[in-house]
């Protein structure tokens, strides 16, 4: 690991080591980094207690869409991941949870078939052992690659949600950055609490293309967790070196005491 880097957000140079002993915040400006799935997994639950599952499913090119195949051999041989979300059990202060953690930096997280499948395993699994959901949320939206097939991935999931919800078990979704298109119009938002990180663009269409459409003037910070926040989208925007905490005590809360199984 190299012994100095630079902020993306206030480009000021960091030392490595306090930078990674920060979760990947600066303590100059604030500014979150992204954090890979293992990251993620890492700072929040207790330690050892990720038991990941479905590792035998990875995308494939249905479509036969062209240097898709290229793409994506390119993406596990730099993460190591078969798709853009991990999924399994973990504690979290002692509570057993489900959980998909989705890594930006596999095709920028986007969302295809194996990625709603697991997701929808992951609400799944928590109906089987009676314990809530909590998803991290990462995403550029829909993969194009897969067409339809991706797409159907939204309402798949969004059923699973349902489904959980009729079984009373809470479900916490956490908005990173970014949040956007095809995920967040289904699984995402309709979760029962939602929280996000500081200033992670949040939204639909991205930036450019909301631009171009010259519907109406937009605030300055639209798209981001303070904006959806204002608007009622977003519960709460928690800082990355509070989040374990908050959602610890909000599996606490909403579980009632389950210890699953």
């Amino acid at each position: 690991m190299e012994a100095f880097l630079q902020c993306a957000g206030c480009k000021k140079i960091l030392f490595a080591l306090e930078f990674e002993q920060s979760f990947r915040v600066c303590p100059h400006c604030g500014h979150h980094h992204r954090l890979t799935a293992a990251q993620r997994v890492e700072i929040t639950f207790d330690p050892g207690s990720f038991d990941e599952r479905d590792t035998g499913l990875s995308s494939s090119n249905p479509l036969r869409f062209p240097e898709y195949q290229e793409k994506l051999e390119s993406a596990v041989e730099r993460t190591g991941l078969g798709d853009s979300v991990v999924s399994g059990f973990a504690t979290l202060d002692g509570v057993p949870v489900s959980t998909a953690v989705a890594d930006f930096a596999f095709m920028g997280g986007s969302m295809g078939s194996v990625t709603g499948e697991k997701i929808a395993r992951t609400f799944e699994r928590a109906v089987e052992i009676n314990c809530p959901v909590i998803v991290f949320c990462a995403s550029g939206g829909a993969r194009m690659q897969e067409g339809l097939l991706s797409l159907m991935q939204m309402a798949k999931t969004t059923a699973l949600v349902e489904r959980t919800r009729s079984m009373r078990l809470p479900y916490i979704a956490v908005f990173t950055d970014p949040t956007m298109a095809g995920v967040l119009a289904s699984f995402a938002s309709v979760a029962d609490v939602i929280l996000a990180e500081p200033k992670a663009l949040v939204g639909f269409a991205g930036a450019r293309v909301s631009k171009q459409a010259q519907v109406a003037r937009v605030p300055d910070d639209f798209q981001t967790a303070e904006f959806c926040r204002r608007s009622g989208m977003v519960d709460r925007i928690v800082p990355r070196r509070e989040l374990r905490p908050t959602l610890a005590s909000l599996v606490k809360m909403l579980s009632g005491g389950r210890d699953g199984g």
